[in-house]
């Protein structure tokens, strides 16, 4: 896609994907606005903050009345899938209610379009009988309903996209593979769990092609679209050419930790992806692993043989 001339309202651009993203939209002449629960400082002629909490659903219809965004693409709330009851009402808040409010705002506005990302996590649509495996599934399994009401009874313009397991460069260092790559960068050996679970890896950039391209392709309201391979391959698998890229000598420590329970190996039906907006992945697994471990690499230096990281 071109030039992108509109209003754009990203929540959760200082995350992982928020920030390729709005990178992405700033390169493009995107008018980009960006909403955090923290006061950020802004950089000069990259898009602007705003601070607030979009769990608050006065604070979303002021900042959205300000900003009057044609486009909102909404990633903020709590990410993570461990099981914990703790995160039962950060997880609802922060995710499920956040949500709501967009929307219940949204559709006050009339705006253009609104993508929300969905998870891989969520227990699939077709088999009530799944139960959600952590307060995040629960709350992204919940948000999906909301969703899809607001567009069936109240016609707003709503798209979910669910990327799989996206990887990349400005990832969170708790993740899987940059841990692997800085513990390796740093010469200690990574605890992991088995190594047996499957995923779908998806490399970031290609990620951000299909939220581009979901604000604009035609005729997609109400749908939710995945972003993946398509294809299964190992955590092991995935460690393994990791330490062969960093050159390590070390070896990861597989069974360290236990698994997580109730894992699910579901790939992307990249298929419908294609037929939606012409969208498919083209960053290898092995490619987008290089560049991955590329830079990283470049952002941690050794002095006198100790290992630091060198913040962004």
């Amino acid at each position: 896609m071109g030039s992108f001339n509109e209003t754009v309202l990203i929540t959760g651009a200082s995350g992982f994907l928020g920030s390729n993203l709005s990178g992405r939209l700033v390169h493009k002449g995107a008018e980009v606005h960006a909403v955090s629960r923290v006061q950020r400082i802004p950089e000069s002629g990259c898009m602007r903050w705003w601070q607030g909490d979009m769990a608050d659903v006065e604070t979303t219809r002021a900042l959205l009345g300000k900003i009057n965004p044609g486009v909102i693409i909404h990633l903020a709330g709590l990410s993570t899938a461990s099981p914990e009851r703790e995160l039962v009402l950060p997880t609802l808040h922060s995710l499920l209610v956040s949500t709501v409010n967009l929307l219940v705002v949204a559709a006050e506005m009339h705006c253009r379009r609104i993508i929300l990302a969905g998870s891989l996590t969520e227990p699939l649509p077709n088999r009530p009988e799944s139960i959600p495996d952590s307060p995040y599934a629960a709350a992204k399994w919940a948000s999906g309903g909301y969703v899809r009401m607001f567009h069936q009874l109240y016609d707003v313009p709503v798209v979910t996209v669910r990327p799989f397991m996206t990887y990349g460069p400005r990832q969170d260092k708790r993740k899987l593979i940059p841990h692997v790559i800085l513990s390796l960068l740093k010469g200690e050996i990574p605890k992991l769990s088995s190594g047996q679970q499957e995923f779908d890896w998806i490399y970031v950039d290609d990620v951000v092609e299909g939220f581009l391209l979901a604000t604009e392709a035609p005729g997609i309201e109400g749908r939710t679209i995945d972003l993946g391979s398509g294809a299964l391959v190992s955590v092991r698998t995935v460690v393994e050419n990791l330490t062969d890229l960093v050159g390590s000598t070390e070896r990861p420590q597989f069974g360290a930790l236990p698994d997580r329970p109730f894992e699910q190996a579901r790939t992307a039906d990249i298929g419908e992806a294609y037929a939606a907006m012409a969208w498919k992945p083209k960053t290898s697994l092995t490619e987008g692993l290089d560049r991955t471990v590329e830079w990283y690499s470049k952002r941690v230096v050794n002095v006198m043989g100790r290992s630091f990281q060198v913040r962004d």
